[in-house]
């Protein structure tokens, strides 16, 4: 049946790529037709780089970690599928939405039309994958346990710094009296407690949003 169908080709999407990309005829076919008894997650945003939207790539990023991490998790299966439409690809979507912004998330339930908690706050909570698989676990009862990929950059950093050093003490074991030169440990220190003492510090301890909305304007 028709059904049946749909979830076969959903399925055969998925098993080619975590992400399915959907035009305008895709979108209406697969998300608000129905029958339906899958819930789809649709990312709707802005890639092209004709369209400057940085914030569009980093939350796209994110988005494809968490829908990776569903795919390849054991509890994969037809019930919820991730989604995107472009605005160069589906303009005629955000204008039947009465969509204005982009990147924005929404959660079309099986049954029914989306409700407000359907389109997930990111100006409040942000684009982390783990704030998405929460939200989504709040709307389908379906729990995912995003799993990155490894980084290295850190490893590798802290490699190339302890050779460093160890280069520069190999070179100057006949005169290591800079070791206790006070000005370069008082530079040093400086550069720590500055480093902690910086923005990007709070950032990094607090986690607060993106991107905020004026409550008084309602600009963000």
């Amino acid at each position: 049946n028709l059904l049946a169908e749909k979830v076969e080709q959903l399925m055969e999407w998925s098993s080619r790529r975590s992400v399915i990309r959907m035009n305008g005829d895709k979108f209406r076919r697969f998300v608000k037709a129905p029958p339906r008894n899958y819930s789809v997650v649709v990312m709707f945003t802005a890639l092209q780089p004709q369209r400057q939207c940085s914030v569009c790539r980093q939350a796209n990023e994110e988005y494809q970690v968490l829908a990776n991490s569903w795919r390849y998790s054991s509890a994969f299966s037809n019930k919820l599928f991730f989604t995107i439409v472009d605005y160069d690809e589906g303009a005629d979507v955000f204008q039947q939405l009465n969509m204005n912004s982009a990147p924005t998330f929404m959660h079309f339930p099986p049954k029914g039309k989306p409700k407000r908690a359907d389109t997930f706050d990111l100006q409040r909570i942000g684009f982390a994958a783990e704030q998405l698989a929460k939200w989504i676990a709040d709307r389908t009862d379906v729990h995912i346990r995003v799993f990155r990929p490894p980084n290295y950059s850190g490893t590798i950093a802290l490699a190339l710094l302890v050779s460093l050093v160890g280069g520069l003490l190999y070179l100057r074991r006949n005169n290591l009296e800079f070791i206790y030169n006070k000005t370069g440990w008082a530079m040093a220190a400086l550069c720590v407690v500055f480093a902690m003492t910086s923005g990007q510090m709070w950032n990094h301890i607090r986690g607060p949003p993106y991107a905020h909305k004026n409550p008084q304007n309602g600009q963000v």
